[in-house]
């Protein structure tokens, strides 16, 4: 007999839910179970995940295997149909302990995510194998964006109620980890279905002032339109606020911007990252972009990569457009495939200039680094950092950054 063993494919988000999922299974005695929490973001991340259940079958034979997660919300027919599937649960079933009974026989258990109307603060005691540990704050999304199929599988926004993620978070510093990242859908939306309304700005400093024992905290991404005056202060003033913000900005060209009905224009970012780095000056800036979005023409795209030196960006995840099934850019006039990969790998070189640009200016400057393995960490900026000697993982130490190579910091453990 072993233990359940969970393949997480995605978000942040997903990883959080994956050990909730682990718990959960674990408690309800699923001895020899493989369950798979899927990404519905790209055609990929879904071959991905069907690639990886196949897998387990051949690997384990004689195992349950249960699909959840994004992908498994949004069509469950086509998991249960696989043959090497026992079982679907949809991602409110998937955090509920009773779904996981071993007496539960029913091939899909998928509700309808629309109706789901609260988010519970689940109570984890850390992430398996890694030195941060992530909190959820919000789930599901309220806007429409035309090229994301998300909020069909995570349904309206949601928030965690404050005191649940302040009791989250003291539980997981019990547990030894110094750095949380707070995680959710659209984390900048949160508050508004809670009572008073609370902002995330509002939410995070009473987090920060209700647990002082916390040394470090990071946002997961953040849009840079929803941003409110306390988060303000506290880029500007909290220092265990990291200065590194990853932003949710899609495109660089404002027609583009409005045919993927984001609620930001390309000024708007410029203008974010103006303000965020005036009032921080070594803040650094992580972006989300996607390459070859419908109707996007070569000048359009040019602003996009053009972003990544107005903004300042460092740190790139970037798509290649995927088409969804369902959602209006699906039905748009289609970039070619080959186009949408160069130009994804032209986006991908300006990010990697970027990087040796930043990893160079932190030459001779001291880096608070977060050790995740034997001798490499992150320091507050995120940047990787191979460190001269070996150190337990979750600790942080300080590091004098003697040069770069090889896309990370190289430290010198101060004495």
């Amino acid at each position: 007999m072993s233990a359940p063993e969970v393949i997480t494919f995605g978000c942040r988000l997903n990883a959080y839910e994956s050990e909730v999922v682990r718990n959960n299974a674990t408690e309800a005695g699923l001895d020899d179970t493989v369950i798979v929490n899927t990404c519905a973001v790209t055609a990929e991340a879904e071959r991905q995940a069907r690639q990886a259940i196949r897998r387990a079958r051949r690997q384990r034979p004689d195992a349950r295997i249960i699909v959840t997660g994004c992908a498994a919300q949004i069509d469950p027919e086509r998991y249960a149909a696989m043959p090497e599937v026992d079982r679907v649960l949809g991602n409110l079933e998937k955090l509920d302990p009773n779904a996981f009974g071993i007496d539960r026989t029913e091939r899909i258990a998928v509700n309808d995510i629309m109706s789901v109307t609260e988010t519970a603060g689940h109570l984890i005691e850390g992430l398996e194998g890694r030195a941060r540990a992530f909190l959820q704050v919000q789930n599901g999304c309220n806007h429409r964006c035309t090229f994301c199929i998300i909020p069909f599988g995570r349904g309206n926004s949601r928030s965690v109620p404050i005191g649940a993620i302040v009791d989250q978070a003291r539980q997981l510093i019990a547990n030894g980890y110094a750095e949380i990242v707070l995680t959710g859908v659209d984390i900048t939306d949160y508050g508004g279905d809670l009572p008073g309304s609370p902002t995330l700005g509002q939410m995070l400093r009473r987090l920060i002032a209700a647990v002082p024992e916390l040394e470090r905290i990071r946002l997961s991404s953040i849009d840079p339109v929803e941003v409110d005056d306390d988060l303000w202060r506290l880029i500007a003033e909290e220092p265990r606020l990291m200065p590194h913000l990853h932003l949710s900005l899609q495109a660089g060209d404002d027609m583009v911007l409005k045919r993927m009905k984001r609620r930001h224009s390309r000024a708007d970012a410029v203008a974010f990252c103006a303000r965020a780095r005036d009032l921080r000056p070594d803040i650094a800036f992580g972006a989300d972009l996607i390459a070859g979005f419908p109707t996007e023409t070569d000048a359009m795209f040019r602003n996009s990569l053009a972003l990544v030196e107005d903004c300042g960006l460092t740190w790139l995840h970037v798509f290649p457009y995927s088409e969804r099934p369902g959602t209006p850019a699906a039905r748009m006039p289609q970039v070619p495939g080959d186009v949408r990969k160069q130009r994804a790998a032209a986006l991908r070189e300006a990010g990697d200039k970027a990087v040796t640009r930043f990893l160079e200016s932190r030459r001779g400057s001291t880096a608070s680094v977060l050790v995740e393995q034997d001798r490499l960490g992150r320091s507050e900026h995120f940047a990787p950092v191979g460190l001269d000697r070996i150190v337990a993982p979750g600790s942080v130490v300080t590091a004098h950054v003697t040069g770069a190579a090889d896309g990370r910091l190289l430290g010198a453990i101060a004495a």
